[in-house]
């Protein structure tokens, strides 16, 4: 018997954002290779009559504005359902390279709703939706988790959560996520391929005792938000979310980025994303004294210093989870400890004191620890639990 040849999926793209950018001189080699292969891929797509499907991925604003994260990807209607993996995939297990064979939608045109307002707003080259919508003056959202709508042609209509942070809320956490709430064991030329690529994610293993210090860290002070920026790619954001569920730590956001080519790269530094999503944080809720999470096998320590020396009123202390002899091998080693002489010092009796780095006026407490546990009971002794 014969089947019909299903028809090629319609599909809407903001023009005008399309010519910008295939007419824009810096597009270089390594980006106008990467721009062939998406539409390639959204060819092949079309053509076996896949769907359009937006994802639901968490976001974060103020009362006047939120900032709305997606992927839009062209996917079989079985795989997806209301922009979240169905459960029957997520129970077989989903093996990390799944996450990348979707085929994104370059400058898919997406509305989004918001409190009664409408926005209309376009993906980039890459199908990743980043925008920040502000309301209409007057309009307000209350503090806590909102709802925001995102529908894009062809799709069926997605929730994703935002949280709302209101301007009386003067704490919040950050944090990484590799080998500071997961541990890695591998090497760190590897980590990325096989955490992205390879692993299940029913095989991720949280670091013991820290999901505990955080909500103990969130019931010290309620309302709190908590951001994990990640060099991880948006394409493993859903699988790291069920992760992080699963292990019972604190719902939050994440900030990830996009592996591809950039104008003068060709692809991103993960340790520029991080510094620039950590300055932003600091313009956007200057009220908020930020506990920044993160480990000692890769840039975090150097990155967080620098961060309290730009911005000393924005930082409440540092957590730096120390990795264990194999891991910090496996790693590469541990990051130099940065101000060694203000950080790591001895009282008389050759006890170590806790670690300070100070800007001005302003002491920043630095917390080093192999788990929650030991993490914890530090936290306790500066009065931060």
């Amino acid at each position: 018997m014969r089947t019909e040849k299903p028809q090629p999926t319609e599909i809407r793209q903001d023009l005008a954002a399309v010519r910008e950018h295939y007419s824009h001189s810096a597009r270089n080699r390594a980006m106008k290779i990467e721009d062939r292969w998406h539409q390639f891929r959204l060819n092949q797509a079309r053509q076996r009559g896949q769907n359009v499907t937006v994802l639901s991925l968490a976001g974060y604003g103020s009362p006047r504005w939120v900032r709305v994260f997606s992927r839009i990807v062209m996917a079989p209607g079985t795989d997806f359902e209301g922009g979240r993996r169905v459960a029957k995939v997520i129970a077989d297990g989903v093996r990390g390279w799944r996450n990348f064979v979707s085929a994104p939608v370059p400058f898919a045109q997406v509305t989004a709703r918001v409190a009664g307002h409408t926005f209309s707003m376009a993906a980039d080259r890459g199908g990743i939706l980043d925008q920040v919508l502000e309301l209409p003056a007057g309009a307000e959202l209350a503090p806590g988790w909102h709802e925001v709508t995102l529908e894009a042609s062809g799709a069926e209509k997605t929730k994703a959560e935002v949280q709302i942070v209101g301007e009386d809320v003067t704490s919040g956490v950050i944090c990484d996520i590799d080998d500071t709430v997961v541990v890695t064991k591998l090497p760190r030329p590897f980590l990325a391929a096989w955490n992205s690529f390879v692993l299940d994610e029913h095989a991720r293993t949280p670091t013991p005792g820290m999901a505990v210090m955080m909500e103990r860290l969130l019931n010290k002070n309620p309302g709190s938000p908590v951001i994990y920026v990640s060099t991880g790619a948006w394409n493993v954001a859903q699988t790291l979310t069920r992760f992080l569920t699963r292990n019972l730590y604190p719902h939050g956001p994440m900030l990830l980025t996009d592996w591809g080519p950039t104008q003068d790269r060709w692809f991103r530094s993960g340790k520029q994303h991080k510094v620039e999503q950590l300055d932003r944080l600091a313009e956007e809720f200057p009220q908020v004294k930020w506990v920044l999470i993160g480990d000692d096998g890769q840039h975090d320590p150097m990155i967080y210093a620098d961060f309290a020396r730009r911005h000393p009123a924005s930082v409440r202390a540092v957590i730096i989870r120390e990795l264990t002899y194999s891991e910090a091998v496996l790693a590469g080693g541990r990051a130099e400890h940065p101000d060694s002489e203000q950080l790591m010092s001895v009282s008389d009796n050759g006890e170590p004191l806790p670690g300070i780095q100070q800007v001005g006026e302003t002491k920043i407490p630095w917390i080093y620890g192999p788990d929650g546990k030991d993490i914890a009971t530090s936290l306790a002794n500066h009065g931060l639990l």
